[in-house]
């Protein structure tokens, strides 16, 4: 579980840095700068939890599984979100989106929290 914490870990960052370099194209940034938050880290890292959870949804489809990763990814991001919001920390501000609820999730990131999911269900149930 402990690997499989880091690893999740790492991987959230890079898709972090990733996505937001490629977002840096909307806002014609050349140097297609992209960045994360230290805080991200044990966020991502709960998506180990994934690998127990994947066994249990093993018998139901591709689309019910991201369905059910895509809300938990949701709940993650709203509690954590709402908590560090609170406290002033809080690395994300969806507050421009007219997609968005109390600044911290946004509902047109629906599909990509859906691919994650399935991601992750993979990347945490790898062995090293």
């Amino acid at each position: 579980m402990k690997n499989s914490f880091i690893r999740c870990g790492m991987y959230g960052w890079c898709m972090e840095v990733l996505w937001t370099g490629l977002h840096s194209l909307l806002r014609n940034d050349p140097k297609l700068t992209g960045f994360s938050s230290l805080r991200m880290f044990p966020i991502y890292g709960m998506a180990s939890l994934f690998a127990p959870l994947s066994h249990i949804l093993k018998r139901f489809s591709t689309f019910t599984r991201g369905f059910i990763y895509m809300l938990g990814i949701f709940a993650v991001e709203y509690t954590s979100g709402t908590y560090l919001k609170r406290r002033g920390k809080c690395p994300w501000d969806y507050s421009d989106s007219p997609y968005q609820i109390n600044g911290v999730i946004r509902l047109d990131y629906a599909p990509i929290w859906f691919l994650t999911g399935l991601f992750f269900e993979r990347a945490a149930g790898k062995k090293t």
